[in-house]
């Protein structure tokens, strides 16, 4: 292998690993909420606020994350942010009220909202410098983190419901797996920050690199990519919380029915995830995302049409694979466009997975739940005309070796 091929493999095994380590810690502590419960002896009322400040934590951390992205670049960003994961799981252990436990959960949902932009600006960077499709696998390793934090999970409470005994190597663990990636990380250039910036060419660079000392207005351009993260993720969420109430309230499902429509949303968008960098760099970023959404859109609106277990779940799998490249293709348009538009978009993804599962509900108990599903086939529609207005990075072959050794070197590999 090369030295250049080899160089990028190693920073793209490390970027995933931040991916990984947030999928992980995430799935960690949401995975334990009942023990929480029992231990600070909580109504319902008062889970649903716990889950609720971790949100607005990650959605009000925009302005501060854009500070951060500047002063600190994303590596060293996304290493402390990390971190600071862990030491929260360790607080989450031994927290003594409930006061506690919400500060806790905000300052999480504040490292979160760091971690993501940073380590989304990492997986660009490492697009640009290499001139490769990566960031569909890199998002493909935060369900795989997920994952193995619900097994590992349910393997130790299985023996003790102790927190302390769960979150305590839970935390070496993502620690360790921080340590061992920093030094493939791409490293903080003189501008470093706004991965792939030199390459808008629309002038946005030059517009950020006048206006870095202070709060950056969202371009038109920037605020379409918002919507579009916005509608993704709505779509997303809802079919996460949904999914499987639509299955037996509507559709009629057996009870061991009723889970397949998340197993069948993940799956598809986990394997099309893995193989979305491939049609990225086949088809260009602008049209997977718009014939992907589109797909999602009126897959689900066909489904809720024709009713029925069979096509219901078979419109669950359309959204599963429509939706899957559309985050992971938005936060390199967005990284494009410098931290400021990286920080906003993030964080309007934030609000998508926060509040639309609860607009869907709202709209399901004003009308009835098939209207709020058809709110979700709208939501994916609106990713494909947002596509429309927005300036992706066009089709490309990847880059052989010797052209990728000659790329922009402001961002390179850490020397270990």
């Amino acid at each position: 292998m090369s030295p250049v091929r080899d160089d990028f493999r190693r920073s793209q095994l490390a970027i995933g690993a931040l991916f990984f380590a947030l999928g992980f810690q995430y799935a960690t502590w949401v995975s334990r909420v009942p023990a929480l419960k029992a231990r600070l002896d909580l109504g319902e009322a008062r889970i649903g606020l716990l889950l609720m400040t971790c949100g607005i934590g990650a959605a009000v951390s925009f302005p501060l994350v854009a500070v951060l992205m500047r002063r600190l670049g994303s590596r060293r960003l996304a290493v402390l942010s990390a971190l600071a994961l862990g030491v929260i799981l360790l607080a989450l252990s031994v927290v003594p009220d409930y006061p506690a436990t919400l500060l806790v959960l905000f300052c999480d949902g504040v490292a979160v909202g760091c971690l993501n932009v940073a380590m989304n600006a990492q997986g660009a960077a490492l697009e640009a410098r290499y001139g490769r499709t990566t960031m569909s696998r890199l998002h493909a390793t935060f369900s795989a983190g997920s994952l193995l934090a619900a097994l590992l999970a349910s393997g130790v409470n299985a023996f003790t419901g102790t927190l302390a005994v769960h979150f305590g190597p839970a935390a070496l663990l993502l620690v360790a797996i921080v340590v061992a990636a920093r030094p493939a990380l791409l490293a903080d250039g003189p501008q470093e920050g706004a991965a792939g910036e030199g390459t808008a060419g629309d002038g946005t660079a030059e517009r950020e690199r006048k206006t870095r000392r202070g709060f950056v207005l969202p371009t038109v351009a920037t605020l379409w990519m918002g919507l579009a993260m916005v509608s993704g993720t709505v779509t997303e969420g809802a079919m996460n919380d949904w999914s499987a109430l639509y299955l037996k309230d509507v559709v009629n499902a057996g009870a061991g029915l009723a889970p397949l429509g998340i197993a069948v949303v993940s799956v598809m968008m986990v394997c099309a995830r893995i193989f979305a960098d491939g049609w990225r760099t086949r088809f260009g970023d602008g049209r997977i995302v718009r014939t992907g959404s589109l797909l999602a859109g009126l897959g689900l609106a066909l489904a809720l049409l024709v009713g029925g277990v069979v096509p219901t779940l078979l419109g669950f799998a359309c959204v599963g694979l429509g939706v899957a490249a559309v985050t992971p293709c938005v936060y390199v348009a967005a990284a494009r466009r410098g931290p400021d538009a990286l920080s906003l978009v993030a964080a309007m993804g934030t609000v998508g997975l926060l509040a639309g599962p609860a607009v869907i509900g709202f709209i399901a108990g004003a009308t009835s739940l098939v209207w709020g599903m058809a709110a979700v086939a709208a939501s994916a529609a609106l990713v494909s005309l947002c596509a429309t207005r927005i300036s992706w990075p066009a089709a490309r072959e990847e880059a052989p070796a010797s052209a990728s050794a000659s790329a922009d070197t402001r961002l390179a590999p850490e020397a270990t």
